[in-house]
C-alpha cells in the first residue's frame, strides 16, 4: 500500500524515512495538521490541570476525579460507531474543523462552575467536550495516511506522539503555575482560543479527493450507520492480525486508573514533601504530568533509534512495552520519594507510548482507506470503555473500599503485565494467518 494508493502526491510526501524536521518541512499538509495539534493540545493540558484542581478544591474526593475521567471517556464509547461511519463517509477535514469549533464554545462553560452544587455542570460539559473529540480523533487518524507515504507513517506518528508528550510536559509545567496564579478561568479561556487556532490551521489543509462511494438504496439502517458499522465489524473479524492490533490500546486502557491516582498522589501521598512548594498539590500534579509527558516523548524516539521499522520488530516491541510499563507502574506505587515517583512514572509512560505509536502505524498500514475511519473509531471506543471502567474502579477502590493509593497503583502495574505476556505468547497464532 504505497503513496499512490493512499492518495499522496510524491511532491507532498517527500522521500521516505524522512527525519522529523525534514518531513514537516517537506510536507505542508502534515505541518498544518501538526501545528493544529500543538496549539490545541497545549490548551487541553491547561484545561486538564485546571479541571482537576477545581474538582479537588470543590470536593476533595478521589471518586469525583474518577467520575470526571469517566465523563471524559464515555462519549467515545457511545459515539464510536457513528464517528467512524462519518469519518469514512464525509470530508474528514470538515469533521475536524467542526469539532474544534464546537469544543471552543463548550469549554467556556467551565467558567460558570463556582460551588460544589454545580459539580454536575462539570460532568455535562466534559461529556460534551469529549463527544466532539470522539468525532475529531478517528477523522484525524484516518486522514494521516492520506497525507504521508506509508514508509513515513512511523515518523509521522512519532511526531504526533512526541508532540502530545511535549505539549503535556509544557502544558502541565505551565498550567500548574497559571492555575495557581491566575485561577482556573484563565486556563479554560486559553483552551477555547487554542481550538479556534487549530480549526483555522486545519482549514488550510488539502486532503486528496477520495473515490466516490457506490450509490445504493437508502434504508433506515444505512441512514443510522448500522449497515456501515456491521460491514466494519465483518472486515475486522475476517482479519486476525487487524483484530489483534486493534486490541492493543484497549488492553493498555485497562490500567488507565493511573490517571485517577496522579492527582491523589500529589494531593495525599506526597502532600508532606510538597507542602513547602509554592502552589503545593497543583504544582505536584504538574510535575507528575510533566514526567508523564517526558516519558511518552522519549519512548518512540529511543525505540525508533534502536528498532527497525519492520512489522515483526514493531510487534515484538509492543509486547516488551507492556512489560516495561507494568514493572515501572508497580515501582511508582512503592516509590519512597516524590523524585523517584517521577522517574518511575517517566519510564512507565515511555513504554506505553511505544505500544501506542507502533499499534497505530500497524493499523494505518494494514487497513484500507474505506474502512480506516471505522476501525480507528472502534479502537477509540474500546480504549475509552477500558479507561472509563479502570478509572471508575480506581475511584471506588480509593473512596468506598479505602484501599491505599499505593496498593492500587501496584495492582494497576500487574494489570499491564498480563496483556504483554498474552501478546508475546499468542503473536504467532494470529499473525500466521497473514493479512488480506
Amino acid at each position: 500500500m504505497g503513496g499512490e494508493l493512499l492518495g499522496v502526491s510524491a511532491g507532498e510526501a517527500g522521500a521516505g524515512r524522512e527525519g522529523y524536521v525534514g518531513l514537516l518541512r517537506a510536507n505542508r499538509d502534515l505541518r498544518l495538521l501538526w501545528l493544529g495539534q500543538v496549539v490545541s493540545q497545549l490548551g487541553d493540558w491547561f484545561d486538564t490541570i485546571a479541571l482537576f484542581t477545581l474538582v479537588l478544591r470543590l470536593t476533595g474526593s478521589g471518586r469525583a476525579v474518577g467520575l470526571v475521567l469517566v465523563a471524559r471517556f464515555l462519549p467515545s464509547v457511545v459515539l464510536g460507531p457513528l464517528s467512524g461511519v462519518l469519518a469514512d463517509r464525509f470530508n474528514r477535514r470538515h469533521i475536524m474543523i467542526a469539532s474544534d469549533a464546537a469544543r471552543a464554545l463548550v469549554v467556556l462553560g467551565f467558567l460558570f462552575v463556582r460551588e460544589p452544587g454545580q459539580l454536575w455542570l462539570v460532568y455535562v460539559l466534559t461529556v460534551l467536550q469529549l463527544a466532539f473529540s470522539a468525532f475529531f480523533e478517528p477523522a484525524r487518524s484516518a486522514a494521516l495516511p492520506s497525507v504521508v507515504q506509508e514508509r513515513d507513517l512511523v515518523t509521522a506518528n512519532s511526531i504526533s506522539s512526541v508532540t502530545w508528550s511535549a505539549m503535556l510536559t509544557l502544558g502541565a509545567a505551565v498550567g500548574g503555575p497559571v492555575t495557581d496564579w491566575f485561577g482556573t478561568d484563565a486556563a479554560f479561556v486559553i483552551d477555547s482560543l487554542t481550538y479556534l487556532v487549530s480549526a483555522a490551521l486545519i482549514w488550510r489543509m488539502r486532503l486528496p479527493r477520495r473515490p466516490p462511494r457506490p450509490k445504493t438504496r437508502l434504508t433506515l439502517a444505512k441512514a443510522l450507520g448500522v449497515t456501515d458499522t456491521l460491514e466494519g465489524l465483518r472486515y475486522v473479524r475476517q482479519r486476525p492480525r487487524v483484530l489483534a492490533v486493534l486490541m492493543v490500546k484497549p488492553a493498555w486502557g485497562l490500567g488507565g486508573g493511573i490517571l485517577t491516582l496522579m492527582p491523589v498522589f500529589s494531593d495525599q501521598v506526597f502532600r508532606l514533601s510538597l507542602r513547602g512548594a509554592a502552589g503545593g498539590a497543583a504544582l505536584g500534579l504538574s510535575a507528575l504530568y510533566a514526567a508523564r509527558g517526558v516519558g511518552t516523548a522519549l519512548g518512540p524516539v529511543l525505540t525508533r533509534r534502536f528498532y527497525s521499522e519492520t512489522r515483526a520488530q514493531m510487534q515484538r516491541a509492543i509486547g516488551v512495552s507492556f512489560l516495561v510499563a507494568g514493572v515501572f507502574y508497580c515501582a511508582f506505587g512503592g516509590a519512597p520519594t516524590f523524585t523517584l515517583a517521577l522517574l518511575w512514572l517517566l519510564i512507565a509512560h515511555a513504554g506505553g507510548s511505544v505500544l501506542w505509536v507502533f499499534s497505530t502505524v500497524l493499523l494505518q498500514s494494514s487497513v484500507e482507506d474505506e474502512f480506516r475511519g471505522r476501525v480507528f473509531a472502534a479502537e477509540l471506543m474500546l480504549l475509552t470503555l477500558a479507561l472509563a471502567a479502570s478509572n471508575y474502579v480506581t475511584g471506588e477502590a480509593l473512596d468506598r473500599f479505602q484501599i491505599s493509593p499505593r496498593a492500587v497503583a501496584v495492582t494497576i502495574g500487574f494489570l499491564f503485565l498480563l496483556p504483554g505476556l498474552l501478546w508475546l505468547l499468542t503473536r504467532r497464532l494470529w499473525d500466521r494467518d497473514g493479512q488480506h
